[in-house]
């Protein structure tokens, strides 16, 4: 088969990020200040609500891997997973924003605790073995950039439909309850669309079968071998949850940022779409950087830019205006290279492991990064909670201290911008296994 897949393949496996996308992204925008704001929920609880379905996540995605890696070597390969999750993802979300009224403060959160658990799981049966596919699909180094290329512009199109469209829904229909179930139901359809498309898609270009891998080793085991033995699978890993933990502190004070800081609760569409939408037309430049320079100097590039426009974004207090929305362009433009980079470069490195264990490693990767975007809302909650924030109800919004403004500050950007320097550090020790080594310079006959 040839190493140069259709279009149609292409953006097949690209709507998956409608669902990826989708559902990484509103929760962690949303679903903390939902909680605090429209439910009356304190911060403590709200934050056991958002990080229990996640250590769930973290917890069973390595042994969807290894099923992962079971399908692959078989007729059914790894969509069949995928279709389980795509089908039964929308039903999780919804519930966790029907919570019926009237409910007290603990029963509120026990019900979207529940349906979060189940949602996050139907995530991790799609999103795991969709992270392992790119590598079944060809073998060809700029291929897989491509591919990637293409999903992170679905997956910038999807994020900025869903966290800046999805706010918007909620809003037009009214805010309160029935306005974020409407906007719950609005994007449950588009996750399961975008899903959906790329099991029927992709089906038909799967390469042969995988061989299994050595030994019977499944879930973490398989991935923390994958881990000691991958210098390279190591590295990439932790640069992506370092980076994953930095945008899910930034998405989870947003909303609090538009609200507190600019004043303006509708102003976190325009935020977000600054940081989004940038991806929209940088992709094909970051593409050809790459080609020109290599992933890993990309990489590096868009961090670093990321790093200095969350750190200039500190002085949001003393001087309010435009300057604000443009900064979080240029962190966006950056923010795009850091989404497709990693991704472009983890089929190189499972490629270079062995397909067969290609689950397992997306599976500790998914692992990763759910932990880190997990931890983010987490991080936000628990800076408000030690600095008095005071939680309300729909259309009440209550004066914060000083404390906590400061906080939120802090939040949407020194905390992201430190935590991408540190991915920096790391990178450093990163080498691609898909480049061929320089050889070594011979000696002079006659020297030591």
């Amino acid at each position: 088969m040839s190493s140069h897949l259709p279009r149609s393949a292409v953006l097949g496996y690209a709507a998956g990020s409608v669902g990826t996308g989708g559902f990484s992204t509103l929760p962690g925008l949303v679903l903390a200040y939902y909680l605090t704001d429209t439910l009356a929920v304190p911060a403590l609880l709200a934050t056991l609500v958002v990080i229990l379905p996640k250590v769930w996540d973290v917890l069973i995605d390595p042994a969807v891997g290894a099923r992962s890696d079971r399908d692959a070597t078989s007729r059914a390969g790894r969509t069949r997973l995928m279709l389980a999750g795509a089908l039964t993802l929308p039903v999780g979300f919804v519930g966790m924003f029907a919570v019926p009224d009237p409910l007290g403060p603990a029963a509120v959160g026990l019900w979207v605790l529940v349906f979060f658990v189940l949602a996050t799981t139907s995530f991790s049966c799609f999103q795991v073995p969709y992270i392992a596919l790119p590598a079944d699909l060809t073998d060809a180094y700029r291929e897989r950039t491509r591919i990637m290329a293409w999903r992170i512009a679905v997956l910038a199109l999807a994020i900025l439909l869903v966290g800046a469209g999805g706010p918007a829904l909620r809003d037009a229909a009214g805010g309160g309850r029935p306005g974020y179930l409407t906007m719950a139901l609005g994007i449950a359809l588009l996750l399961l669309f975008g899903m959906v498309t790329t099991v029927v898609t992709t089906r038909a270009h799967l390469r042969r079968p995988p061989t299994a891998a050595p030994g019977d080793a499944g879930g973490y085991r398989a991935g923390l071998v994958a881990w000691r033995e991958v210098a390279a699978y190591r590295v990439l890993l932790s640069v992506f949850v370092l980076q994953a933990l930095a945008t899910g502190v930034m998405l989870a004070a947003a909303q609090y940022v538009a609200a507190y800081t600019l004043g303006d609760q509708s102003a976190l569409t325009l935020l977000f779409a600054a940081l989004v939408a940038p991806a929209l037309l940088v992709m094909p430049l970051w593409t050809r950087y790459a080609a020109a320079r290599g992933k890993r100097n990309a990489l590096t590039l868009a961090s670093g830019v990321f790093a200095v426009a969350c750190l200039g974004l500190a002085g949001m207090p003393w001087l309010a205006g435009g300057w604000i929305y443009l900064l979080v362009g240029v962190a966006g433009v950056a923010y795009a290279g850091m989404q497709l980079f990693p991704l472009a470069m983890l089929p190189d490195v499972i490629g270079a492991a062995g397909r067969g264990r290609g689950g397992a490693m997306s599976g500790l990767w998914t692992a990763g990064e759910t932990a880190g975007l997990a931890l983010g809302p987490v991080v936000v909650l628990l800076l408000l909670a030690a600095t008095g924030f005071r939680s309300s109800t729909a259309g009440e919004q209550l004066a914060q201290p000083a404390g906590a403004q400061a906080a939120i500050v802090l939040a949407f950007s020194l905390v992201p911008a430190v935590l991408v320097a540190l991915s920096l550090l790391v990178l450093r020790r990163y080498a691609d296994p898909a480049l061929p080594r320089a050889a070594p310079v011979p000696t002079p006959e006659g020297t030591a």
